[in-house]
């Protein structure tokens, strides 16, 4: 399988991502079984979305020949077939041994005509980001097979693995890769074919929908501005290094390219090896950036409106099937749920639980939800009567149940569990079901349609009071 399969790493570069960390996986006190695992996680690096800084003096590649793996691929594909009166019969779908296969090779062609093998698209999964994910779910049968045995060795069926994927390339080969390396074909039971799920763009959750929700786009926007507004002028002193990078433009959250341009475009050249301007390097340089991103894209998450809107349908989804599992036990088959997701879903999740680290989430990066199981001892009734009856009806066990949240290779208390009563007793990770679900009861629209319609009366009123009200958010410290 060469790179993908052969578990070699593509070279030194490590840089973009952030490995799973199996041996430093902290095993829970051993009164507590674990249930279920949910991975939301971030695809493997890839190009930069957009071309910037390709001219003298930054010479940033605006061609990245770095895809070279998996641009050739097979297909099934419906052939037509012949009718007694010689008429050509296309039909509706072919399956099996008698499907026809399409063999292709995909290129990247050129504003001018010409392809070149191995170059990749804007904002396309690398080999890099192809070799990490698969890395990715190797670690995850590592540790969750191999080192604490609960997933099954070999996979026979849909019901014991949930495989989902926004709708991007980069996100669904990502998905691909981690599943080939959490149970590759020869641990497939014999005609196990892997579901992999993706929403319609209305349906998403992965991420803040605001394609589906109006009103989530205008408060983000709000945020944007306001943060534009507060963090400008303490990007000013970086013009005299970094303009002359950009075409003499100054480094501005709104400017030609944007901050957060600027910032994608160094990152993924950081992740492959490509060379970048030594004054990128210099130190406080990318951390005031990368500040200023952050807080343009990610500080609404501050907002309990954009809680609900943004990451509300997801936790929502989250806490269901928790309990699901938790009522069902045996009965439910599905121990391990994987998200292909995007940085924004990890940011909009670590932040709307009040555990956000205040940095862009690396490649790879990924929150895992883990719920684990305690059973409490049967108490005995204590008179005698209750003996006797105790004998026709035994008591039965209870059992309380636990959610740990783990982001970046990290156990994190949620702060919604620090009261007494809301987790286990001397280990605040250990959150209660009931406390998590209370909070995401608070995090639900009882109708996300209706709370994301908006009609705008005097939009420029409108959207100047969402930024100042954004402001006074981003204002506090």
């Amino acid at each position: 399988m060469g790179l993908l399969g052969n578990g070699k790493a593509a070279g030194p570069v490590t840089r973009g991502h952030v490995p799973l960390d199996v041996e430093g996986y902290p095993v829970a006190p051993p009164e507590l079984e674990l249930q279920q695992v949910h991975i939301y996680v971030r695809h493997g690096e890839r190009t930069p979305v957009g071309v910037r800084m390709a001219d003298p003096p930054a010479n940033i590649p605006a061609n990245w020949m770095f895809c070279n793996t998996a641009r050739e691929f097979r297909a099934a594909v419906a052939s037509a077939s012949s009718s007694d009166d010689g008429a050509s019969q296309f039909p509706a779908m072919q399956t099996g041994p008698v499907a026809e296969e399409l063999r292709a090779r995909r290129v990247v062609e050129r504003r001018d005509g010409t392809a070149a093998v191995g170059e990749c698209l804007l904002g396309e999964l690398t080999d890099v980001g192809r070799e990490s994910t698969y890395q990715f779910g190797h670690s995850l049968r590592k540790l969750y097979i191999d080192r604490l045995k609960f997933l099954p060795d070999v996979v026979k069926s849909n019901d014991e693995v949930y495989l989902r994927s926004t709708n991007m390339p980069r996100t669904i080969e990502s998905l691909q890769q981690i599943t080939h390396g959490l149970y590759p074909m020869t641990k497939h039971a014999k005609d196990f074919v892997p579901l992999l799920r993706i929403r319609n763009g209305k349906d998403e959750n992965l991420f803040g929908n605001t394609f589906a929700c109006k009103r989530l786009e205008i408060l983000q926007i709000g945020f944007a501005h306001a943060a534009a507004a507060a963090w400008n002028t303490t990007l000013e002193p970086l013009d005299k290094k970094l303009s002359k990078f950009i075409g003499g433009n100054p480094i501005r959250l709104d400017g030609k390219p944007r901050a957060s341009g600027i910032l994608d475009t160094i990152r993924a050249a950081d992740a492959h090896g490509v060379k970048v301007p030594s004054e990128f390097k210099e130190a406080g340089v990318l951390d005031v950036i990368e500040k200023a991103v952050v807080t343009e894209w990610f500080a609404g998450y501050r907002s309990e409106e954009v809680r609900r809107l943004g990451m509300g349908p997801l936790l929502s989804d989250l806490s269901r099937k928790l309990q699901a599992k938790a009522d069902k036990g045996d009965a439910d088959r599905t121990r391990i749920l994987v998200h292909s997701t995007h940085d924004t879903c990890l940011a909009g999740l670590s932040n709307t639980l009040d555990i956000f680290d205040e940095r862009w989430p690396a490649f790879t990066a990924a929150i895992t939800f883990e719920l684990f199981k305690k059973r409490a001892a049967a108490v005995e009734p204590p008179s005698p009567w209750q003996t006797v009856l105790s004998l026709f009806h035994r008591p039965q066990e209870t059992a309380e149940h636990y959610v740990r949240v783990r982001y970046q290779n990290e156990n994190k208390a949620l702060p919604l569990c620090a009261e007494a009563g809301k987790h286990l007793p001397g280990s605040p990770e250990f959150c209660t079901l009931a406390a998590f679900r209370e909070r995401v009861r608070e995090l639900t629209p009882d109708n996300w349609e209706a709370e994301c319609a908006y009609t705008p009366v005097d939009k420029q009123r409108e959207r100047e009071e969402v930024q100042a009200a954004a402001a006074l958010i981003i204002a506090k410290p």
